[in-house]
């Protein structure tokens, strides 16, 4: 099945606009057009599109995806050094979640104070 451009902007979120520089970029292989020349989407193309936002929304720059699509596009012999930009991009968030759980405890820890301070306040 196949997707036109406005219906690839309803599944993902994301503007025309961007679909077009992301492909204008590399970050997406060549899209298929229709005989009128419009861009067809595929299910592989939505596919690439979901890894993208997924980097994107855990902090990848754009040149980082690109690096990767562009590893991804020579074929399997990338596939320690997609591996490794994949583990270097969990290993990142794996510590961003350790420092927001720190900050979640703090938050945590001065709002039990505070609602015991407010409780015995309205005693009085």
């Amino acid at each position: 099945m196949s997707y036109t451009i406005h219906e690839v902007c309803e599944k993902t979120g994301l503007s025309e606009h961007t679909l077009r520089y992301y492909e204008k970029e590399g970050l997406l292989p060549a899209i298929s057009r229709s005989a009128g020349g419009n861009r067809r989407y595929e299910e592989e193309d939505l596919e690439r599109l979901e890894l993208i936002i997924c980097l994107k929304n855990t902090g990848m720059s754009l040149s980082g995806i690109s690096h990767f699509a562009e590893l991804a596009s020579e074929g399997d012999s990338t596939l320690r050094e997609r591996c490794a930009l994949l583990e270097a991009q969990r290993d990142h968030l794996l510590s961003l979640m350790e420092q927001m759980q720190r900050h979640l405890d703090k938050v945590s820890c001065k709002l039990d104070c505070y609602t015991r301070m407010l409780a015995d306040y309205e005693k009085q």
